[in-house]
């Protein structure tokens, strides 16, 4: 992608996923793109992305049912409800979950995949998880064929949720109760719900706790700042007690590290749009129709916003006015920002907690990572974990 700058600018015509497509690179028009939705610059997702998410999932729909089906989802991922119901399912998770890592040498990267698989699993379906993470895990990654065998686990919980007629505290059963709140969902549309819960949160989730762990044994100095900073947090309570929604705040330099991981890793390298008519863009007329990458990978490593941008620094997030400078796009950005932003990162928050506080690792093998056109391990990342 920067040959391609170098050689056509920051703002170009090219041919990807079968159609014509303008590639922008440009900060300033990328914040215009992201905040225009109401301009015609609508979700310009391909096909087959669509067919996994499902005809209700609110990367695919725009307009009154955008916010409809937006606004179910942030019901279920709320303050309130992050503190009341989903930050305890996690602790509970993490904590069981990562004593099985103890004194194992393990593949970080698919021990993280899995540990945000069957995380996101327990927090949408509770009890009746563990049934269905069984028939799930072969299946994830398989596309259409994934979701049909999604829909249909889901299709038989939720019949016998209502056949049994007992009130679950968890986000199927939030969903299924469309009396306690004004977004009442039809059965396909709370499965849309689901998968858009499951996928956009399960690349995110695994990579940059996989991606958190790489940094932090290559920089001693911010793990020993970040232990010190959760040792603090568990000072204050009984080994037994769990994180809860309080201990969030002063985790000031966790935020720091998992915003510098987003950045550095740079998972997601930008977002595609579609011209819903013709319109003028940076000078020229853009066909009705036409594709726009949205590509912001680039503005990650400016020198201008970020000083020494290729050194992991977590300390520079400590200032608060970077979270809000107008050309972060870690998160996505204008209406169609990550609804889930503040719950992954208490759920990779609470990860880190115990991960820290409990043990200590070192890197026993595994391929160079690849940054680009994902972040990956091609042949795993393993360490050797150990308990204090």
């Amino acid at each position: 992608m920067k040959n391609q700058r170098a050689r056509y600018g920051s703002f170009f015509k090219s041919h990807i996923l079968g159609c014509p497509t303008i590639v922008s690179m440009d900060p300033e028009l990328n914040r215009y793109i992201l905040m225009n939705e109401a301009k015609g610059l609508v979700p310009g997702y391909p096909q087959s992305m669509l067919d996994i998410l499902g005809n209700f999932n609110i990367a695919a729909v725009h307009g009154s049912t955008h916010k409809y089906m937006r606004g179910a989802l942030l019901s279920l991922i709320s303050p309130a409800m992050i503190r009341e119901q989903l930050l305890p399912t996690i602790d509970e998770f993490m904590r069981a979950h990562l004593s099985s890592w103890d004194s194992k040498i393990i593949d970080i990267q698919q021990m993280t995949k899995e540990m945000a698989l069957l995380s996101a699993l327990k927090q949408i379906a509770g009890i009746d998880s563990s049934s269905i993470s069984q028939a799930f895990m072969p299946d994830y990654r398989r596309g259409v064929q994934a979701r049909k065998n999604i829909i249909s686990m889901f299709r038989r919980v939720i019949q016998e949720r209502r056949a049994s007629r007992l009130s679950h505290q968890d986000m199927l059963g939030k969903l299924m109760r469309a009396e306690e709140n004004k977004y009442k969902l039809t059965d396909d549309e709370i499965i849309d719900q689901i998968i858009t819960i499951l996928y956009s949160g399960y690349e995110t989730v695994s990579t940059t706790s996989m991606m958190a762990v790489k940094y932090l044994h290559d920089h001693p100095l911010v793990l020993e700042e970040l232990r010190r900073e959760q040792l603090a947090v568990r000072e204050k309570k009984r080994p037994e007690d769990p994180i809860d929604f309080d201990d969030l705040k002063p985790m000031r330099f966790t935020r720091a590290v998992i915003f510098e991981t987003s950045r550095m890793a740079t998972i997601v390298n930008g977002v595609l749009r579609k011209t819903t008519k013709e319109m003028e863009l940076n000078g020229f007329v853009i066909p009705e129709g036409w594709k726009i990458y949205v590509y912001t990978r680039e503005i990650n490593y400016d020198p201008y916003l970020y000083p020494d941008p290729l050194s992991f620094n977590p300390w520079r997030w400590l200032d608060k006015s970077l979270e809000s400078q107008n050309y972060l796009f870690i998160f996505g950005g204008g209406t169609r920002q990550c609804p889930g932003k503040e719950l992954g990162i208490a759920e990779i928050s609470t990860f880190l907690h115990y991960f820290v506080t409990r043990y200590r690792w070192e890197e026993v093998g595994g391929d160079t990572l690849m940054k680009f056109p994902r972040v990956e391990a091609p042949n795993g990342l393993h360490i050797r974990v150990s308990s204090h």
